[in-house]
């Protein structure tokens, strides 16, 4: 019993350790957010004014509850094709980050789920694997191939703006805890953004860059359609403001 418990509390430790290295390299001083001129300033998310970023609710109006968040404690549904779950903590979900550089997400994926190829473009990203195993890589500007299949404790890191994916490719469930250097770092999803934009991007185009016919791309485009059968351009991963995969 002393033996197992020994190793639990060591995996314990460990865990604890990597998340606080990561929240270290990840607190404003790092961020690429811009620095706050206050010590705290909890968003307004009911505001109408458009601005780089949150106006700061009243500090009356302030209690403890702006600085915790219990969002991240169960997962989120995994009943779509892409198999994979997504609980936001970001600045619309938990509005005490306004200002502080910061999002902490879960991603919850099943046997052989994926996170799609996509990009943040206002974010630097690390990802500390709590259990499963997934094969994470992410794509230079140059066309490299930076990839690794990760173990429970592994963290890795994906640079701001850079094309990335993962993959499970473990028998069982498999949950990532993802940090990012900015409270709102964007998600730009690259089928959605070639295949399902508004307005559309016209089929030529698209099928002389990918050197194919045009009749391929009308074909791909409609595995996209916003009334196709599956209904790709709803599911709530690809608005910004929302927190979940849902079917």
């Amino acid at each position: 019993m002393a033996v197992k418990f020994s190793i639990k509390t060591t995996s314990s430790f460990f865990l604890v350790l990597y998340s606080s290295v990561i929240l270290f390299f990840t607190l404003s001083c790092f961020s690429a957010d811009p620095d706050p001129l206050q010590d705290i300033c909890v968003a307004d998310l009911n505001t109408t004014i458009i601005m780089n970023g949150y106006p700061c609710k009243p500090e009356s109006q302030v209690t403890s509850n702006d600085f915790f968040f219990s969002g991240l404690m169960t997962a989120a549904s995994t009943a779509n094709p892409f198999g994979i779950g997504l609980k936001r903590g970001d600045v619309t979900t938990f509005p005490g980050l306004n200002t502080q550089g910061l999002t902490v997400s879960r991603i919850d994926l099943t046997p052989g789920g994926i996170i799609p190829l996509h990009v943040h473009p206002r974010a630097s990203q690390a990802n500390l694997l709590i259990k499963g195993k997934i094969y994470f890589g992410f794509v230079t500007t140059t066309d490299l191939l930076y990839a690794k299949v990760m173990k429970p404790g592994e963290l890795n890191i994906i640079p701001r703006g850079h094309v990335h994916f993962a993959a499970n490719v473990g028998p069982g469930n498999a949950v990532v805890l993802a940090i990012l250097n900015s409270q709102l770092p964007g998600f730009s999803t690259l089928p959605l953004n070639l295949f399902a934009s508004t307005p559309i991007i016209p089929n030529y185009i698209l099928a002389k860059n990918f050197r194919v016919d045009e009749k391929i791309i009308a074909i791909i485009k409609s595995k996209f359609a916003r009334n196709g059968s599956l209904d790709i351009a709803n599911w709530e991963i690809y608005r910004p403001l929302d927190t979940a995969f849902t079917g």
